[in-house]
């Protein structure tokens, strides 16, 4: 099932576990799809049955973190950025689902930045990706620059109190967390739409989508750091 890597590059992934009294997560990513690393939690990938699960000869998907629609959102991010991701997270949720969700995209920000890391950082990638994302009636628009400097503007005009169990008000604070941790800029605003289910989801498609399209090799520019500082580390 797909390559661990590019023809260009080492594999772009990354296994964690973040414990706190509040969450326990483990996670394992590869960016480009296929396999996950050798030290990947076997448990993380022991069952493709789950309803934010899916397996094919490109990806592997499987989220458990015990809110369902924020399962959908990550298996949303996860296929149309082309990862193979595997996540599960046992949080305080009889309190409510703010650490649950908001630990979540903080590790995985941490693993996507990790992962990137693993190859050769920034250098070589194009950088920037945007992309417009539809769901029925419903269009976001999402902007990527793989920065090194975390900031997040996040307009989806949602007005329920909850999806499913996932309160309204922790979807932008996702992905503000999971930008944060990525050491990423992200723009994501959905346009229009009248139903909060498609609203949000038109933004997850179209962040993903768009951070494929930033995390991408270039062709001929190996080992170039796109940026006019020289250096994107700082």
């Amino acid at each position: 099932m797909g390559s661990d890597s590019t023809s260009t590059g080492a594999p772009r992934w990354a296994a964690l576990a973040r414990d706190t009294n509040e969450t326990k997560i483990q996670l394992a990513l590869n960016l480009d799809g296929g396999h996950f690393p050798p030290e990947t939690d076997p448990r993380l990938v022991s069952s493709t049955e789950g309803h934010a699960s899916q397996a094919s000869k490109s990806q592997t998907i499987s989220v458990n973190t015990g809110i369902g629609f924020l399962d959908h959102m990550l298996h949303a991010l996860a296929k149309h950025a082309g990862w193979s991701l595997a996540l599960a997270c046992k949080g305080d949720l009889h309190i409510d689902d703010h650490h649950t969700a908001e630990d979540v995209c903080l590790a995985l920000g941490y693993a996507f930045a990790t992962a990137l890391a693993q190859g050769t950082g920034v250098a070589g990638l194009a950088r920037f990706g945007s992309a417009y994302a539809p769901l029925d009636e419903a269009l976001s628009r999402a902007v990527v620059d793989l920065s090194n400097r975390p900031y997040a503007v996040v307009e989806l005009g949602l007005v329920r109190e909850k999806i499913g169990d996932l309160s309204c008000e922790m979807i932008p604070h996702c992905l503000q967390s999971f930008a944060q941790a990525a050491r990423l800029t992200l723009h994501v605003d959905c346009l229009r739409g009248a139903n909060d289910h498609h609203r949000a989801e038109s933004a997850f498609k179209a962040l993903a989508v768009a951070i494929r399209a930033a995390a991408a090799r270039v062709p001929g520019r190996e080992g170039e750091v796109p940026s006019t500082k020289g250096t994107l580390s700082v």
